[in-house]
């Protein structure tokens, strides 16, 4: 899962290590957004890990409950009414600017000009 915030941007997974440990991988390009969520809504993110040849240069590790709890207090702390702006007072124009080139690339969904079959998690699990 991606999750793009005004504190920065991860990616939420669970790599098969995770699984019997019930953690969740998050990832991020930039340390400091790590760093960030660490401090602000999920102190039980472990140490920060890097690499230069996977995707995502930084990760580390949390039980995915407190993942869950920290989302939950995203949401919860929300307080802005434009999503760009308040990525552009919190972490600048340039990364605003970057996340806007998400938003323009993910535009045509809206318009219909890319098809879409959205699966339920119950047709997803029949196969």
């Amino acid at each position: 899962m991606w999750l793009i915030t005004p504190m920065g941007f991860f990616s939420v997974v669970r790599k098969p290590t995770d699984v019997e440990a019930k953690t969740l991988t998050v990832r991020a390009r930039v340390r400091s957004d790590l760093e960030a969520l660490k401090a602000n809504y999920l102190p039980q993110l472990g140490a920060i890990q890097e690499s230069r040849v996977n995707d995502y240069r930084f990760r580390a590790v949390a039980p995915q409950a407190a993942v869950a709890q920290a989302m939950a207090r995203f949401v919860e702390d929300l307080d802005y009414s434009n999503f760009k702006d308040e990525v552009a007072k919190r972490q600048g124009k340039e990364r605003a600017r970057r996340y806007h080139d998400v938003w323009s690339t993910l535009l045509p969904l809206q318009k219909g000009d890319v098809p879409v079959a959205p699966k339920s998690r119950a047709a997803r699990s029949a196969g």
